[in-house]
């Protein structure tokens, strides 16, 4: 069986002007996946990752820490195909005409508005963003000009089609990615439906890694969201 190893990117930089770019938190927490897998010796044929500096920065941190360990590790190769869904747009288009019409949602933003500290304002911003994104998904929310749910999961799939038929039965494989590719995956595996896929988008935590084992057209779910690497409270992030 060939194994594929979905990694959702360290924490980012939530609130900062650039929000693609790894935290101090998040540049410890892929150290941290690097030095888990590289003293245990995790060998990888192949490695991919998402075009995003999260994506990228991620894979090249722990890319670092198998050089320090003077291991192979392959040089990641970029794929669009697993690129997050267009969050920031359909929260800033999609967000002012909720807004206009939608009372829960108001009382969520003002909820988060009025949160008091960083912890405090993450999860009412979460709360917020994670009842936008479900009535975009369900199509009571549109965003002219963004790819849809639906074609944002066909992009992914494509991905996963084209690295699986490519990979020998016997290789494991890394990709560096977010939630909702990771989400697609399990949809995979699991034949979840959009509904359920997107509640999977919510639950992977900042560098946990699932995995997935693959044969000709079998594709099942080993493990989900595993994070042995994180034995510290403090490193464990979901935004």
């Amino acid at each position: 069986m060939g194994h594929l190893i979905l990694v959702r990117h360290a924490q980012a930089s939530f609130l900062a002007p650039d929000y693609d770019r790894l935290s101090p938190v998040g540049t410890l927490q892929a150290e941290r996946l690097g030095e888990y897998w590289s003293q245990r010796k995790f060998s990888f044929d192949s490695v991919y990752s998402g075009p995003r500096v999260r994506h990228v920065g991620t894979a090249k941190i722990v890319a670092k820490t198998y050089q320090n360990a003077r291991l192979p590790f392959p040089r990641p190769v970029r794929m669009k195909e697993f690129d997050e869904f267009d969050a920031e747009t359909v929260l800033k288009q999609g967000l002012p005409q909720l807004l206009k019409q939608d009372s829960h949602v108001q009382k969520l933003y003002q909820a988060y508005r009025t949160s008091n500290g960083s912890d405090d304002q993450r999860r009412r911003f979460q709360r917020l963003f994670e009842v936008l994104i479900d009535k975009w998904v369900g199509g009571a929310l549109r965003v002219p000009g963004v790819e849809s749910w639906s074609e944002f999961c066909v992009r992914v799939h494509r991905g996963l089609s084209r690295i699986v038929s490519g990979a020998s039965s016997s290789e494991r494989v890394a990709i560096f990615s977010s939630g909702g590719p990771i989400a697609v995956a399990v949809q995979r595996a699991l034949h979840l439906s959009p509904e359920d896929t997107l509640k999977t988008v919510w639950m992977s935590r900042n560098c946990s890694y699932s995995e997935f084992l693959f044969s000709g057209d079998r594709f099942t779910l080993s493990s989900f969201n595993a994070f042995p690497h994180l034995d510290d409270a403090g490193l464990l992030t979901y935004r």
